[in-house]
């Protein structure tokens, strides 16, 4: 991996992980939900590492804050789509309760990201 590369930054890399989790407990969501719930938590779960992807190939601090954003918002998205989930009784009350706490972590780093991005700004 080069240095300061995409794939280095520490908030991608949960993020990464927190898709992957997402992704693997949809296959045992109802085929009917395919083209809902699915498709929702598939698309939200993505925008969130697609977020600090483009922000971080933007080179500039403020359109990477504001990618940040974006990615912050997808995570509360998956949040709310996971309530859903569990409402439905399409997951336990356990693995909400293990995504819960990737959430806030992931929550947590992303905010820490934007801090930092901040903070680089105004030392320019």
């Amino acid at each position: 991996m080069k240095e300061n590369s995409l794939e280095d930054l520490k908030v991608w890399q949960e993020g990464r992980k927190f898709r992957k989790k997402i992704s693997k407990i949809l296959k045992e969501f109802p085929t009917d939900e395919k083209y809902r719930l699915i498709d929702q938590l598939l698309r939200s779960s993505r925008s969130i590492t697609a977020n600090i992807a483009e922000g971080h190939g933007r080179f500039h601090y403020q359109e990477n804050i504001q990618f940040c954003r974006q990615s912050r918002g997808s995570l509360t998205e998956v949040f709310d789509h996971l309530t859903c989930a569990i409402d439905e009784g399409f997951i336990s009350q356990e693995v909400f309760n293990e995504l819960y706490s990737d959430y806030l972590n992931l929550l947590k780093m992303i905010n820490g990201y934007i801090v930092y991005l901040r903070k680089r700004k105004e030392d320019g």
